[in-house]
């Protein structure tokens, strides 16, 4: 249980009462709690887009409330992670001048355009999914598998800076990877169930590619790489199981 509190208050900006000392000492080993952390999120934004329509708001409004409090909740960490990549990764000619920029505050064109298509992306599948009623397994679905390549990531490849939190969080060992990608995959069985398993498998096809260009680019991962995966992630999964309410 305090590993789910840790996980919490390290993705979230929940006001938890907790022993920052020992979730500090856990670290990484609390890695295989992130994806319940995701459901948390997601029941989060469900409840309140769930109560925007319920108001009498138009589905896509519904959705682009939902998304505005899953943002509140996690104080936009992962958006922000997204945006930074998309501008180091596409902006520097060289590793230390990529790093550089995603360590800058400013965003720049490379982060604008990535943040409007994937939470276009987000706002578009969730919509279709309001319009058909509360998406609460969707959305409990998504936070949960999107969480899982950032353990993936973390544990595979060394982190490219030496620093941040990330780094301070350290590299969960294979048990735990093994253990969150187990925890992701029965939060979404229990929420959408079976394209839970076709959703885990794009999902792990994003692991990979931004595991790959992360490390063909900057020699590793980053906090703003492992935010970048989940927000990719999250598209994904979303769009994946609006699909059927399209065809």
């Amino acid at each position: 249980m305090f590993d789910v509190l840790a996980a919490l208050g390290l993705l979230t900006r929940l006001p938890l009462y907790l022993d920052g000392a020992r979730a500090q000492a856990r670290g990484a080993a609390a890695a295989w709690a992130w994806p319940l952390a995701g459901v948390s999120v997601g029941l989060f934004g469900a409840a309140a887009g769930g109560l925007a329509l319920w108001l009498g708001a138009a589905p896509a409004a519904a959705a682009a409330i939902a998304i505005a409090a899953q943002m509140v909740v996690t104080g936009a960490l992962h958006e922000d992670g997204l945006a930074d990549s998309a501008d180091g990764l596409w902006g520097g000619w060289d590793r230390a001048r990529r790093l550089a920029i995603m360590k800058d505050s400013r965003i720049g064109t490379y982060g604008v355009l990535a943040l409007v298509l994937v939470t276009l992306l987000r706002w578009v599948a969730l919509a279709g999914l309001f319009a058909t009623g509360t998406p609460w397994g969707a959305l409990a679905a998504a936070g949960a598998l999107s969480r899982m390549p950032m353990a993936v990531l973390m544990a595979a490849l060394p982190n490219a800076r030496g620093s941040g939190l990330a780094h301070n969080v350290g590299r969960p060992e294979a048990a735990t990877v093994a253990m969150s990608c187990a925890a992701g995959l029965a939060c979404g069985l229990l929420a959408v169930g079976a394209p839970a398993f076709s959703a885990a498998c794009w999902v792990a096809a994003v692991c990979l590619a931004v595991g790959l260009v992360a490390r063909a680019r900057i020699g590793g991962q980053t906090g703003d790489i492992l935010g970048a995966s989940q927000q990719l992630s999250e598209a994904v999964v979303l769009t994946l199981i609006a699909a059927p309410l399209a065809a």
